[in-house]
């Protein structure tokens, strides 16, 4: 949010219209568009989400730089954290990557068969692995950190290791983008399209194949981009905060 930190006292469309990559998060916090000139603070009340979570949250996704205090994490309130991760979950396997998928399979089935088949069996093995990679925070992660909010007793788990081998999603995803440039010729079309006159065999291969691939492409890089924001508050957030519930239980 370069040099400047919002308040809830802010309006939140301004907000977002200064820094547009900002609407990736509504979704996450369960906030629907049509807020019209309402502040934070309103449009957080309205949809059950504490503004300075809301507020810290938004500081690390839009500034990459920006490392919040052991002292600003722990004065925030964090029950929003898990409700948001989980929606962040929900929307890149059953929003982003299908609808990434359905641009995918279009521009495959133009290709040569093995090399449509060869980018297809590369996606659907990203999505599997995010799906377990998601799996394994659901089932063992956020459980740890419900146990430790509720004093329960302690596993063996720990937030560090988990830290230490924490995979960046973000990065198949930049393979993926470069094998489509591979592979995708100047020009995308079905076989049939050679058997049009020639105005309509350009018209097509511009308007469906190249206007496909470019969607296909931003999206993509537009996913990527929005995992590794998700990885940030991963790092700088819920890491640093799992930490200090750990050292306080253990007391």
């Amino acid at each position: 949010m370069n040099d400047y930190i919002y308040n809830e006292s802010d309006n939140l469309s301004a907000m977002v219209t200064a820094q547009p990559e900002l609407l990736l998060t509504l979704s996450h916090f369960g906030i629907p568009m049509g807020f019209g000139d309402k502040t934070i603070a309103q449009v957080c009340a309205e949809h059950g989400v504490n503004p300075k979570f809301f507020l810290l949250i938004c500081q690390v996704y839009s500034n990459d730089s920006h490392l919040p205090s052991q002292r600003e994490i722990m004065s925030t309130p964090m029950d929003g954290l898990v409700p948001y991760l989980l929606r962040s979950h929900d929307y890149y396997l059953n929003r982003r990557l299908p609808h990434i998928g359905h641009h995918l399979e279009k521009i495959a089935d133009m290709l040569p068969a093995r090399a449509g088949k060869a980018i297809k069996q590369f996606f659907n093995a990203y999505v599997d692995e995010v799906r377990e990679h998601f799996a394994h925070e659901e089932e063992t992660v956020y459980p740890h950190i419900n146990r430790l909010l509720n004093r329960d007793s302690l596993d063996s788990f720990s937030i560090k290791s988990y830290l230490d081998t924490h995979d960046n999603l973000e990065d198949k995803l930049s393979d993926l983008v470069q094998i489509i440039f591979k592979y995708l010729p100047a020009s995308p079309c079905h076989e049939d399209c050679h058997t049009l006159p020639s105005s309509l065999e350009g018209e097509l291969r511009n308007t469906t194949g190249d206007d496909d691939a470019i969607d296909m492409i931003f999206d993509i890089l537009q996913l990527s981009h929005d995992l590794r924001k998700h990885s940030l508050i991963e790092d700088k957030i819920l890491g640093p905060y799992v930490k200090q519930l750990e050292k306080s239980t253990a007391l």
